[in-house]
């Protein structure tokens, strides 16, 4: 008897895992070379990471999952639910979002389609890109200034990289600028230019749409420019 109440309990738990509910959002594609594991649909909740569905994938890598999207925002495609493991960082929106990818690369470069937000996300991401590489360079040639013990070094390499990071700033600005119908454009000024001027986020915030400053990273990006000022006048 208890062996049957614990066969009973493990199919409950396998049936939950890969139920689907109805939902606004379909995120569908293939992970190939996926002979078998769990996909889990994740987003933030506050701080809090959260599972919205999950599917149990055999043999095809073939998956569809769902959820109800109010406002454009960031999803997780992820294994057994770890987000810091392998994972796909999407856009999530109403309709139908197609990603397909390979395990053995899983999350590095996938193909995804069907939201427009990403596209926004994935062309500032590529020149993005470039900045990382251009800061680990300058991470390297600190390091050997600092070796060296060459101070002259030291300090060309220390200005060159303020430079770099100003550049940086003007180009994220000028990008969010140029995209303010976009929910992307309020998600890169949160993420990218929190600890720059707030003359500069105050200019992109003012440039967003009247319905991107409704959606959840618009309103975010408010209360956050609203909370630095509030700091600066006490």
């Amino acid at each position: 008897m208890k062996k049957i109440i614990v066969v009973f309990a493990a199919s409950l738990l396998i049936l939950a895992c890969s139920s689907k509910k109805e939902g606004n959002m379909i995120v569908e594609g293939t992970i190939k070379g996926l002979k078998k594991g769990t996909l889990y649909l994740q987003k933030m909740n506050d701080t809090a990471m959260i599972s919205v569905d999950s599917m149990q994938v055999y043999g095809d890598g073939n998956f569809t999952l769902t959820d109800n999207v109010d406002s454009p925002v960031m999803y997780y495609l992820t294994f057994n639910g770890n987000a810091m493991d392998k994972r796909i960082l999407f856009f999530g929106n109403k309709g139908t979002i197609t990603i397909n990818d390979d395990i053995d690369t899983f999350g590095f470069s996938p193909e995804i389609t069907g939201s427009s937000n990403q596209l926004v996300l994935n062309d500032y991401m590529n020149i993005n890109n470039q900045f990382r590489n251009q800061r680990l360079e300058f991470i390297k040639k600190q390091f050997e200034a600092v070796q060296a013990k060459d101070t002259d070094l030291i300090e060309k390499v220390k200005k060159d990289f303020n430079r770099m990071v100003r550049r940086k700033y003007l180009y994220t600005a000028n990008f969010a600028l140029n995209n303010g119908t976009s929910e992307a454009a309020a998600y890169i000024a949160l993420t990218e230019l929190f600890d720059a001027n707030i003359k500069l986020l105050d200019t992109v915030n003012k440039s967003l749409s009247s319905e991107v400053k409704k959606s959840i990273y618009g309103k975010r990006l408010d209360d956050y420019i609203n909370e630095i000022k509030a700091q600066e006048n006490k």
